[in-house]
Formats: structure tokens, sequence, C-alpha cells
């Protein structure tokens, strides 16, 4: 009888090894390297603000569509800055393009909402940490919904957006990148 559960116990520990995890990542960012142009584009910073490109796989079963955020907490003194959000992306999509977050959000997918962060504007703002604050960490995180729309309030703020997404999500990834100057 014990050669029997230890072969039972053995297929399910092969069955739940392969089982996929939600993953999101960016081949555009490697090891804190990011290109310049997708640094910040305010005076001083450097960049272009041009949003990097992000894949995403695995989502769980009955995802709806996605909400993403991108937010640094390292900035304001502990207080963190957000970066980017974007809701109401279809499930049908498997990541976003370069770019396409920047100038508002409009290349966005259809139907996707570009909310505002703490830059005072919709869409992406890339990294920009002041000089000698060091290493920052931008966490991209993609929270996996189980409705077509994200229920906030209108015009809502980034915590807002935070918070709505993870209550109603099925799951979430997220990937970590760090930069400094």
């Amino acid at each position: 009888m014990i050669p029997r559960l230890s072969l039972i116990a053995l297929a399910f520990a092969a069955f739940a090894t392969q089982a996929s995890a939600f993953e999101i990542s960016s081949p555009s960012v490697s090891n804190g390297k990011w290109d310049a142009k997708y640094l910040g584009d305010k005076p001083g910073c450097g960049g272009k603000s041009v949003s990097i490109e992000l894949a995403w796989k695995d989502p769980p079963g009955g995802t709806k569509s996605y909400a993403l955020t991108m937010f640094d907490p390292d900035a304001g003194g502990g207080k963190g800055f957000w970066h980017w959000l974007a809701w109401n992306i279809p499930a049908s999509a498997k990541g976003l393009a370069e770019g396409v977050g920047s100038k508002g959000g409009k290349r966005l997918p259809r139907g996707a909402v570009s909310g505002t962060g703490d830059v005072g504007h919709a869409g992406y703002f890339g990294p920009c940490p002041p000089a000698g604050s060091g290493m920052h960490h931008y966490v991209f995180t993609l929270y996996a919904l189980g409705e077509a729309k994200l229920r906030t309030p209108e015009n809502p703020s980034p915590e807002m957006v935070s918070v709505a997404a993870k209550s109603q999500a099925l799951g979430e990834a997220s990937v970590t990148y760090t930069y400094g100057r």
C-alpha cells in the first residue's frame, strides 16, 4: 500500500510543478538598465517617457480584463509615486507593446482606460528619481479581473484604482525593475 501512495504522491507533485503561474515581464529592461527613451520626460530626467513593452502569460481562468499599475515605493520619502495606471485592458491581450502607454495612453487597446498618475496626467511617466536618492524600485503589477470593467468612481485617484483592482482580482502578477541616478 505504501508504494502505491508514494506513486500517487509523486504523480501529484509532477502535475503540480507543471501548472504555470501568472507572470508579467518586460524585454525592455535588463539588470537595472533602462534605455533613455523609457525614462521620465520632465527636465532633468533625460528621457521621453516611452512606455516599456510588457508581456504576460498564464492568467487565472475566468479572466475578463486586466488592470496595470506602476509604482515606485521609494519616492516621496517612502510615500511612493504612481507612474502608470491602465485598466479595462481586454482579456485577449497578452501584453502591451512599447509606447502604448505614452501620450496619455491613447494607443492602449480599445476600451482600456489610462489613469492619472502622480505626475498629473494620464499615461506612462518613466523613472526619474532625484539624483543621489539611491536605487528606486519600479513595481509593475498586473491584476487579472473577473469582470470586463474595473469598478471605480469617476476620475479615481491612483490609490482607488489600486484598491479596486486588488479587491476585484482573480490573481495578480508583479515584476520589479530598479533604477537610480
